[in-house]
C-alpha cells in the first residue's frame, strides 16, 4: 500500500485555542473564512451539503465536536470519491497553530497540487485574520 505525498500548510493564530476551535469548527463559519465554501453549507441530517461549482453538489461530514481540536472531514464527490481532510487546532503558547495536512491525490499533477496548497494557505491566513482582527463575530 503506497502513501500519497503530503503537505502540511499552518498558521499561528493570537487567540486561545479553544477560541479559534469553537469559531473554525462551526460549519455555518466556514464561507467566511474557507474560499472553497464560499456559497455556504446547508444541513442535511449528518452531513453538509456545498456547491462545488462546475463539479456539482459535495457532500461534507464533519467530526464530531470534541476536546481536542479536531476539525477531520471527508468531501464525498458527486461521482462518490471520498476525500479525507485532516484539520487540527492545537495549542501554541497562548495562541493556537491551525494545521491542515493536504494530500496529493492520485492522478493530479505538480501544478495542480501547488493550486490546492496555496489557497489552502490563502484560507487559513483568512482564518488568522478574521480572528485576530474582528474576533468570532
Amino acid at each position: 500500500m503506497a502513501t500519497l505525498p503530503a503537505r502540511i500548510i499552518h498558521r499561528s493564530i493570537a487567540r486561545d485555542w479553544r477560541q479559534v476551535y469553537a469559531f473554525a469548527s462551526r460549519p455555518e463559519k466556514m464561507p467566511r473564512w474557507a474560499a472553497g465554501l464560499a456559497s455556504g453549507l446547508a444541513p442535511d441530517g449528518a452531513d453538509w451539503i456545498a456547491d462545488g461549482g462546475s463539479i456539482g453538489q459535495v457532500r461534507v461530514r464533519f467530526a464530531p465536536e470534541n476536546d481536542f481540536g479536531v476539525i477531520d472531514h471527508t468531501v464525498t464527490m458527486p461521482d462518490g470519491q471520498v476525500i479525507h481532510n485532516a484539520l487540527r487546532v492545537v495549542p501554541n503558547g497562548d495562541g493556537a497553530e491551525v494545521m491542515f495536512t493536504l494530500l496529493r491525490l492520485p492522478g493530479m499533477d505538480d501544478a495542480a497540487f501547488e493550486m490546492d496548497a496555496a489557497q489552502v494557505a490563502r484560507d487559513l491566513e483568512t482564518l488568522k485574520e478574521l480572528l485576530e482582527t474582528q474576533g468570532d463575530r
